[in-house]
Formats: C-alpha cells, sequence, structure tokens
C-alpha cells in the first residue's frame, strides 16, 4: 500500500510509505509484544515537524536505529500525563541508538506546538493533523490515544502499547530490541 498527500496543515506534504503493518487487539488487550518472527514492517512515515513546521522528519531518519513511535494529541490527558516519563527514557536510551518519534494528530499546529513546547517534550514529532501519516498504522485505534509503538532496527513492530505507557514496561520492550542487535 502506498499512500500519499499534498498540502496537509499548514502546506505541509505528508506522506506514508509502503506500510504492511495492520493491527489487530487480540483479545482487547492494551499491550501487545511480538515476537521477531511475527513482526511487520511500518514502511515509511514522513512530515512536517510539529516544532518547525519547513522541516520535514521521517522514519527513514532513522535507519537500523530501534524507534519508539509515540501517537498523541494535546487535549489527551494520557497523553499529557506520560510525556515526562518518555522524555526520560528518550535521554536514558539515546546512547544505545534508539530514537523517539511522536506523531501528533488531529490538533491544530499552535496546540501540538504548544504542548511539545510546554512539557518539554525534546525529541521529534510529525504533525499529522489529518491522520494521512498514521494510515500506514492501518488498523489501530486512533479514538485511543496515547499509542506507543516500539520498533525494532528494521523498523517492525515489536510492540504495542495502547494508552499509558508505564516507563518500565516500555523499557523491558527496548532493552530486548537493542539486545536482538
Amino acid at each position: 500500500m502506498s499512500v500519499s498527500g499534498c498540502g496537509g496543515a499548514g502546506g505541509v506534504g505528508l506522506t506514508a510509505g509502503e506500510g504492511e503493518f495492520n493491527f489487530v487487539s487480540p483479545g482487547g488487550k492494551t499491550r501487545i509484544v511480538y515476537p521477531p518472527g511475527e513482526r511487520q514492517e511500518v514502511g515509511d512515515l514522513a512530515g512536517g515537524s510539529v516544532r518547525e513546521p519547513d522541516t520535514r522528519i521521517s522514519l527513514s531518519d532513522h535507519e537500523g536505529e530501534a524507534v519508539l513511535l509515540n501517537l498523541w494529541a494535546s487535549w489527551c490527558g494520557p497523553c499529557r500525563a506520560e510525556a515526562d516519563e518518555l522524555e526520560r527514557l528518550a535521554e536514558r536510551t539515546s546512547e544505545e541508538n534508539v530514537r523517539f518519534l511522536g506523531v501528533n494528530v488531529r490538533d491544530d499546529r499552535d496546540s501540538a506546538r504548544d504542548f511539545a513546547h510546554n512539557l518539554d517534550v525534546g525529541y521529534p514529532s510529525l504533525y499529522d493533523p489529518d491522520g494521512r501519516v498514521t494510515l500506514a498504522l492501518r488498523g489501530l485505534p486512533l479514538s485511543t490515544l496515547p499509542i506507543t509503538l516500539v520498533l525494532d532496527r528494521d523498523h517492525r513492530v515489536a510492540a504495542v502499547f495502547l494508552g499509558s505507557v508505564v516507563g518500565r514496561d516500555v523499557m523491558s520492550v527496548i532493552e530486548d530490541v537493542v539486545r536482538e542487535g
């Protein structure tokens, strides 16, 4: 599947590249971990930056690195609650070739930028007000935010967390992915 979009908010084009990931929540679980043999790629996610509208950021900028992908919105209470913990995890894992990438959904640009600024979110976030980027993440229940995915070094989904993450839970998955090499 290839999805492209032109002229997202603020004139920033958004694209989602080839993606095979199709999420299904087995038995209504909110934390799903996939063994290496069952992982699916998400493809490239790319678009304008929340903080710097003229800057384009992409998942492919982190080739060969594990990535924690966090979908959030400024109006989401649990997103606000987990922001500080995710920032600490991003700092803690930066030397282990783990990168954090946020995806802001359904916000106007000012609200998204204020969220990142006021909560001191230092890692980059894609601005995706129309959901065009997140189309590559087929099946994710975007009515449930936040959503956090841990991607292995090949950008295959190693884990999905629906709702706020607890640092130790997501850290154990990150450590496993880093050990896989």
